[in-house]
C-alpha cells in the first residue's frame, strides 16, 4: 500500500469534518424503517444509518494502490471494488461488482442534491457508467482512478469530471431491502399493506438511460 502524502492527509481531515457535519444532518432527517418484527428492523435500521458513514470510512483507504479487478485494500482496488468494499464493511450489504450494475440500483438524484455517501458515475472508458466514486461533500469524491494510480480525492468541479459525469445514485433508502435474510421473515409475518409501506424496492424503477 502506498503511503499517502502530507497534502492528502490534510485534505482528508478537511473532508472528514465536512462529511461528519453532513452525516449529522442526514442522521437527523433520514426516516427510520417501520417496525414489523422488532429484531429484524432494528438490524435494518443499523444498516440504514450505517450507509451515512461510508464517506468517512472511505477516507481511510486513501493511498491504496489501484488494481484492475481488485477487491481488497491489501491487494489493491479498482473503482467499483473500492465502492463495494466500503459498503460491505460499513453496512454489511454486498453491492453488484461493476460500476454499470451499480448504476441501476438506488434512487437517481440530481447533481445539486448530492450528499456524502452517494455514488457518482462517469464515462471514462468510452461507455456510460464505466467509473464510479463515493461523494464526500463540498464537490469532492473519492475513487480509485486507473492503473498506476491509487485511491484519491478528486473534485467534481474539475473540467474532466464535469465533462464525463454520467449521474448519481443514492443507496441509503434501499439498503434494508438488500438484506433479504433479515427483512424477509418480518415481511412474511406482516399484513400486505404494512409490508408495502415498510420495504423500499431494491432496484429503482427508472433504470432507462
Amino acid at each position: 500500500m502506498s503511503r499517502p502524502s502530507t497534502r492528502r492527509v490534510r485534505l482528508a481531515l478537511v473532508v472528514v469534518a465536512l462529511a461528519s457535519a453532513a452525516s449529522a444532518v442526514l442522521a437527523k432527517d433520514a426516516p427510520m424503517p417501520r417496525t414489523l418484527t422488532t429484531a429484524a428492523f432494528e438490524t435494518a435500521g443499523k444498516v440504514w444509518n450505517g450507509a451515512q458513514d461510508v464517506a468517512i470510512y472511505a477516507l481511510g483507504l486513501i493511498g491504496v494502490d489501484y488494481r484492475f479487478g481488485g477487491n481488497s485494500p491489501s491487494s489493491g482496488l479498482d473503482c467499483s471494488g473500492l465502492v463495494r468494499y466500503v459498503f460491505q464493511e460499513v453496512t454489511g450489504v454486498t453491492l453488484p461488482r461493476t460500476s454499470r450494475q451499480m448504476s441501476s440500483i438506488g434512487s437517481k438524484i440530481a447533481l445539486g442534491e448530492l450528499k456524502p455517501g452517494d455514488l457518482v458515475f462517469f464515462n471514462t472508458r468510452q461507455f456510460q457508467f464505466s467509473h464510479v466514486g463515493i461523494y464526500l461533500g463540498d464537490s469532492r469524491f473519492i475513487h480509485a482512478p486507473a492503473r498506476g494510480g491509487e485511491v484519491e480525492i478528486a473534485r467534481l468541479s474539475e473540467t474532466y469530471w464535469q465533462k464525463n459525469f454520467d449521474g448519481a445514485r443514492r443507496l441509503v433508502g434501499v439498503l434494508p431491502a438488500m438484506i433479504p435474510s433479515v427483512i424477509s421473515p418480518a415481511l412474511a409475518e406482516a399484513p400486505a399493506v404494512g409490508a408495502m409501506q415498510s420495504a423500499p424496492p431494491m432496484v429503482d424503477a427508472d433504470t432507462a438511460r
